[in-house]
């Protein structure tokens, strides 16, 4: 199973109801193939940096997911069925990193330690 991310951007004129449709109709789509689902996203409103379909807004969501590679291409002809979704993309990631390693610190090197006398001796040679 490979991993993958679908990002889409939705018409800004829709419900509430009828986003989160879209949204469990994808992901619907995805579990009927077998897919796995990893993320979620919920959708956000978002001013566009250039019009796409006479649209200036959309509301933006993404979804992760294992599936199949065979299986690709029937999800994306779902989501281009969906004439609520203006723009999406689709593409394969690496796979999540169970646990980022994490380098252990480097050990301080220790000075040799300096004695008291030294100290007071350094004191006086500056304050002469």
């Amino acid at each position: 199973m490979k991993y993958y991310e679908l990002t889409y951007l939705i018409k800004p004129e829709l419900s509430e109801n009828e986003i989160k449709g879209i949204q469990e109709k994808i992901i619907s789509s995805i579990q009927e193939k077998e897919g796995i689902l990893d993320y979620q996203s919920g959708y956000e409103k978002i001013t566009l940096a250039y019009s796409i379909k006479k649209n200036l807004e959309a509301y933006i969501s993404t979804i992760n997911f294992f599936l199949k590679s065979n299986n690709i291409n029937d999800i994306e002809k779902k989501v281009k069925a969906e004439k609520e979704i203006i723009r999406f993309i689709l593409f394969s990631k690496r796979k999540p990193e169970a646990e980022k390693v994490v380098e252990k610190p480097k050990p301080i090197k220790k000075k040799d330690k300096t004695e008291l006398k030294d100290i007071e001796k350094k004191l006086e040679e500056i304050l002469e």
